[in-house]
């Protein structure tokens, strides 16, 4: 999988970007939100999920690791394609999906084109245990395009890493309860803690007898 690339913008389209690395023109469909920060001749950075059809294969270009992995996750639910992933995103945008999600909000989830009420129950029935949960400061309604705080960026690193190793939302959340007073203490000369220290962690507090 090619999960990110590092290049230089030489087009800007209404649902793409050419981005040149090596001396090759990468076609990236990204999300408005990513192309309105694009300037041509500028370098960039993207994070890319690649989509292999038996006639194509495509990469998408997204600002962060985060848009990455809600998109290759919404593409594992039955009926989403990587046009639907796109538009959730650009509707929605990832904090907008999880907080509907975990409220089985589904009017929130209608607003995008293309779905229905039926395609929003599903997606609330797929997504309920696979999505990583919401920092606390998100889940009380924090701006969307607000940067989180230190605590919600280690504990959107450690809920990812659980659920890709096959933990469930609510486990997760369990765990970042049971490391979140270890974390305070735990920083490096940066002030940030020890994200792989704090994994370790959590795991220990999974797997220990209820």
């Amino acid at each position: 999988m090619i999960a990110s690339l590092r290049g230089t913008v030489i087009a800007v389209g209404l649902d793409h970007a050419v981005v040149e690395t090596g001396g090759v023109g990468l076609f990236l469909p990204c999300p408005p939100r990513v192309l309105a920060d694009l300037v041509v001749g500028e370098q960039v950075r993207l994070s890319t999920s690649l989509v292999v059809r038996e006639d194509s294969l495509t990469l998408y270009g997204f600002t962060t690791n985060e848009e990455r992995q809600l998109f290759d996750v919404l593409l594992g639910v039955s009926g989403i394609g990587p046009r639907l992933a796109l538009a959730m995103l650009t509707v929605l945008g990832p904090d907008e999906i999880r907080a509907a999600v975990a409220a089985d909000d589904i009017t929130t989830l209608t607003r995008v084109p293309g779905i229905g009420r039926k395609g929003a129950q599903r997606l609330v029935l797929e997504l309920k245990d696979r999505l990583t949960p919401l920092p606390p400061m998100a889940e009380a309604g924090m701006p969307g395009g607000m940067a989180l705080p230190v605590q919600g960026a280690w504990a959107a690193q450690v809920s990812a890493a659980l659920v890709s190793l096959g933990w469930g939302a609510r486990d997760a959340a369990t765990a970042l309860d049971a490391v979140a007073s270890t974390a305070a203490a735990m920083t490096d000369d940066a002030g940030e803690p020890n994200v792989a220290e704090l994994l370790r962690l959590a795991l220990r507090s999974l797997d220990r007898p209820s």
